[in-house]
């Protein structure tokens, strides 16, 4: 059962979020509370900043390079900008994850750090070298239609992760209120000192019947139902575009359901459409333990348009988008306030049978790269798989 309801979306601006005089606990209670949340209505897990400088021309920028990346000679992907060594945390991927047992060709990603070209001491990129991998950037000689991407990618990596570090302030003054032994701006120094800052570009391909069993029923044909594992997810939207020319699409030309899907704390799925001139935020499951559950991370999927749903159009519909994942290191101990007990962290948002649950995967005190490491396992099976 699912709907489109995006008047549900909370929406700020983004001088209040920059101002410490102004309080956005009501605002972040209506977009991130759990069960226990006074609002009246049930939060999506999402809250969008209207008014960022320079927001919308960075992301203009940046995402119209997508289609041409995506399109390079895959021998040259695989040669020069995919990187084994992080896990594919580097560069180019396509095809490396696994969904179940089987490979997902239904999007690429292009993963970079947005802060730093290399992240982290020397030590801690030979220990953990998916969390600190160096970025590989296309080479400007070799494929000049790339030429602005480094500086475009870096661009708006910068800005998203600023607009992070000024939310976490507020999210800060709302734990401090709501929970006893919450550490006074934890959030907003570690989400300023952190190096621990990953971009994906995310194309998605056009779906076929290869990539999906009966697309029109299934509800995560892009992207598959999950939680954010990390600690704030900044999002810069989504566009869409023609596969075959790069141009970019009118909404009528793309089917109205494809798109991004949210469970609310009912478990209802609600589509979301991010307004083109708004930045969004995410909470990750981290931060839901670190507040005692005060926020929430919210279960979500990217639905691709259903086969045939426009027999009169021949197009094939790609979608490009870019999340900015800010986290902190690898050896992080994940522990709850004092004032809580675990119910509290894990009784909302426990999977609503969409995710494998928290209270599964999480205990008081593993460090985020273990936590990682369990989680990968639960979703994917992948027993070797060191997420750290």
């Amino acid at each position: 059962m699912h709907s489109a309801d995006s008047s549900r979306l909370v929406v700020v601006d983004y001088q209040d979020v920059a101002s410490s005089k102004v309080n956005l606990s009501v605002q972040l209670e209506s977009a991130f509370g759990g069960l226990q949340s006074s609002t009246s209505s049930s939060p999506l897990g999402i809250i969008a900043i209207r008014n960022v400088p320079n927001f919308i021309d960075a992301k203009g920028k940046f995402l119209s390079l997508a289609h041409a990346l995506a399109h390079l000679e895959p021998e040259y992907l695989e040669t020069h900008l995919s990187d084994p060594k992080s896990m594919y945390n580097a560069g180019w991927s396509h095809g490396k994850e696994k969904l179940g047992d089987k490979p997902d060709v239904a999007k690429a990603s292009y993963y970079f750090n947005p802060i730093s070209d290399s992240p982290g001491t020397t030590e801690e990129r030979e220990r953990y070298p998916a969390s600190y991998p160096c970025n590989k950037w296309p080479n400007e000689d070799e494929v000049p239609q790339l030429k602005t991407f480094k500086d475009a990618a870096k661009t708006l990596g910068k800005i998203m992760h600023q607009v992070v570090v000024l939310l976490a302030k507020h999210i800060d003054a709302m734990a401090e209120r709501r929970v006893k032994g919450y550490t006074k701006n934890f959030l907003f120094e570690a989400m300023r000192k952190t190096e621990k800052v990953k971009g994906r570009l995310l194309y998605y391909y056009p779906l076929d019947e290869k990539c999906v069993d009966s697309a029109a029923a299934k509800e995560d044909s892009w992207i598959g139902w999950h939680n954010d594992s990390g600690f704030l997810t900044s999002l810069a939207g989504d566009l869409y575009v023609d596969d075959d020319t790069g141009q970019y699409l009118d909404a009528s030309e793309v089917d109205p359901e494809a798109g991004l899907y949210v469970a609310d704390r009912s478990g209802e799925s609600i589509q979301v459409t991010i307004p083109q001139d708004c930045l969004a935020v995410q909470i990750g499951e981290c931060l839901q333990i670190l507040t005692g559950g005060v926020v929430v991370a919210t279960p979500h999927c990217v639905r691709g348009p259903r086969l045939g749903w426009n027999p009169d159009s021949s197009i094939r519909v790609a979608r490009i988008s870019h999340p900015c994942f800010i986290d902190l290191k690898p050896t992080f101990p994940l522990t709850m306030p004092a004032g809580c007990s675990r119910e509290d962290v894990t009784r909302v948002g426990s999977g609503m049978g969409r995710v494998p649950p928290l209270d599964e995967r999480w205990h008081d005190g593993m460090t985020f790269g273990d936590f990682l490491h369990t989680t990968f396992s639960k979703y994917y099976g992948l027993k070797g798989f060191d997420a750290k």
